[in-house]
Order: C-alpha cells, then structure tokens, then sequence
C-alpha cells in the first residue's frame, strides 16, 4: 500500500508540474481504483467491531442496525 500512495503522489506531482502521458494516466487511474478498494475494505473492517444499541436498548453489530442500502 505504500508503494501504491508514494506512486499516486509521484503521478499527482508530475500531472501538476509537466501532465501525464496517456498510458500514466492510465496507471493513475488503475492505482486509484486499487487505493481506494483497500480503504474500502479497512473501513467495512472497522464497521464489523462496531456494536450500537437499537430501539430497544439491545447492542448489536453496526452492520444489522443499519444494513446496506440498495441502490
């Protein structure tokens, strides 16, 4: 992951700087997708050691208090 983040940053600098040939956009665009899949999956990490308590005053997981929306 921190190689991916050190090559996003070296990629926003040099589209600052000078632009991106076409296949580093690609590459920038690829290396976003691949970030943002693994914070994705830290952030639904974290939500399963959530617990909140519902209408009743019961604890339960985050996840069946609030289940996904659809849409």
């Amino acid at each position: 992951m921190d190689s991916t983040l050190r090559r996003i940053n070296e990629l926003a600098k040099k589209k600052r700087e000078t632009g991106l040939t076409p296949e580093e956009q690609a590459e920038q665009k690829e290396l976003y997708k691949v970030y943002l899949g693994g914070i994705r999956t830290q952030f639904e990490s974290t939500l399963d050691n959530v617990s909140v308590k519902d209408e009743n005053g019961k604890v339960v997981p985050f996840k069946e208090a609030y289940p996904k929306k659809q849409g």
